[in-house]
């Protein structure tokens, strides 16, 4: 029975995944790097044991380092969160190897499905429906343009050990095909060690929705409906929700059995997420899967009402699913933004440094997942999110204009964040509308960077600021006078001294 977890992962979901082994009587341990000395998730864990410096190479991506404090404080297991070591195979096995439990899936499956060609193949053996593109990996430009021609132009380039958008380059035609080739396989092997790429026929006006699924040691899997990800910047998703509001009941049962039939091939355990692309009739493609824990996963569980971190727990430690499918339901709309300390208006460059101040939103049907207090600085080595903001309402109308009242009330000085920007996309008309694919974001570009005009309450404010600093300024430049005067004092002593000497 698993008592002890050691959680390899820093910030938020550190914190999120020891709320819930304290929920459960288990015992949380973090490790941290030099930078982390004083986050959130080193003050909550019951133990706390530095592994390295700043750099997430010489810390967080250290293997040997957090296995030695795993044996040391005698973890049952390691639970890996999402990024660094999470869909690493070699972590995994090593971890299997020591005799402690990995809560996650075996490294054959991270393997199968981390690999993007060799996932296609497997989708393709299983019925599953994938984007038409090479069976192959391309290490070389021989035959890059028959092969371009012959799935037909727009095109993708991947990286086939890819994801969070690196390593991917839209081809609309060949005169860009080289020289865009060129920088996915540069860009793939800084990223990732690997240059491979892969060829996939470009979906125009896509839909990115994912399924998450559950599987246990006993082959039962279930899926906990769709979420929509189609909000996204740079290919990195910045609002999501569930429901989809491109969805319909008849393509939500189609796509999660497809789902489970995905992860059923790979004899997939624990949590993970299959993405596929829909476009606008509905004809839906397997795009990845993600075999660890999903950064929107707790929308998820605010319309399901399912702990998915207590459930990869509990299946990690060799129990069977809590839920079989008729019992998993959904209840209302919840929708997450991510808040990151970037700067919108300077194409939104990381803006590390120190909070001043926040205040967190508060009320019925806000959840916030963060790690960030007063006084804490927001390391440059790390990715710059502060926190994840949940709302859910009844309906997504409710939920929309919740989440708008939630990021006004979300103030954090010290550091500029994405709230301005996300409180555009709640006003924007093809968000509102439910109307929008991938290509929102650039699609309605010139709404979400308006600067709004001062309106006359903001001017009376800061015209009143303003004439109180001018006054105190006025007053500091009298007292100034007044101290910089000659003290008769001073004088007399200076020349009661000149007559002793």
């Amino acid at each position: 029975m698993i008592k002890k977890i050691l959680v390899a992962n820093r910030g938020e979901i550190a914190v999120r995944i020891m709320r819930s082994c304290r929920e459960m009587g288990i015992r949380s341990v973090a490790v941290f790097s030099e930078a982390d000395r004083t986050s959130m998730h080193v003050r909550y864990a019951d133990e706390a044991y530095c592994i390295g410096a700043s750099p997430s190479n010489e810390s967080y991506l250290k293997i040997d380092a957090i296995l030695k404090v795993a044996k040391e404080t005698k973890a049952d297991a390691i639970h890996p969160g999402y990024g660094f070591l999470s869909e690493n195979a070699d972590f995994a096995r090593e971890v299997l190897g020591m005799g402690i439990i990995f809560i996650g899936p075996g490294p054959q499956a991270i393997l199968d499905m981390g690999d993007k060609v060799t996932a296609r193949k497997l989708m393709q053996r299983s019925g599953v429906p994938v984007v038409p593109g090479t069976e192959k990996p391309l290490s070389k430009t021989k035959d890059l343009t028959s092969v371009a021609k012959e799935i037909g132009y727009p095109i993708m380039i991947k990286a086939s050990a890819g994801g969070g958008g690196k390593g991917m380059r839209l081809v609309t035609d060949e005169s860009q095909l080289q020289s865009s080739f060129d920088m996915a396989q540069s860009e793939a092997l800084s990223s990732f060690g690997n240059d491979t790429v892969y060829i996939e026929k470009y979906i125009e006006s896509p839909h990115h929705i994912e399924f998450q699924i559950l599987a246990d040691q006993y082959g039962n899997t279930i899926h906990l409906f769709e979420r929509e990800c189609s909000v996204q910047r740079r290919h990195q998703k910045v609002v999501e929700e569930t429901p989809s509001p491109h969805m319909t009941p008849e393509l939500r049962l189609k796509m999660g059995q497809y789902a489970i039939k995905a992860a059923q091939s790979v004899n997939y355990v624990g949590a993970g997420t299959i993405e596929f692309l829909v476009d606008d009739k509905h004809n839906f493609y397997f795009l990845e899967m993600n075999t660890r824990l999903q950064v929107e996963h707790p929308i998820t569980e605010r319309v399901t009402g399912i702990d998915i971190v207590k459930e990869q727990i509990r299946i990690a430690d060799g129990n069977p699913l809590s839920y079989t499918q008729d019992q998993v339901l959904m209840h209302g709309h919840a929708i997450e933004c991510r808040i990151y300390a970037e700067d919108p208006k300077n194409n939104f460059m990381p803006n590390p440094g120190v909070i001043k101040h926040i205040t967190e939103p508060l009320g019925l049907g806000v959840r916030t997942d963060g790690y960030v207090y007063k006084g804490y600085e927001i390391p440059i080595f790390y990715d710059p999110m502060i926190s994840k903001l949940i709302i859910w309402a009844k309906t997504r109308n409710e939920a929309i204009d919740r989440m708008k009242r939630a990021l006004y009330e979300y103030k954090i000085t010290g550091v500029k964040t994405s709230i301005p920007f996300l409180e555009k996309i709640m006003e924007t008309p093809d968000f509102r509308n439910g109307t929008y694919d991938t290509h929102f974001i650039e699609k309605n570009k010139p709404y979400l960077h308006i600067e709004e005009p001062c309106d006359y309450e903001s001017q009376d404010i800061a015209m009143f600021v303003a004439y109180l600093d001018f006054m105190k300024k006025q007053e500091y430049k009298v007292r100034d006078n007044v101290t910089n005067k000659p003290s008769p004092w001073k004088e007399f002593g200076k020349k009661r001294n000149m007559l002793r000497f």
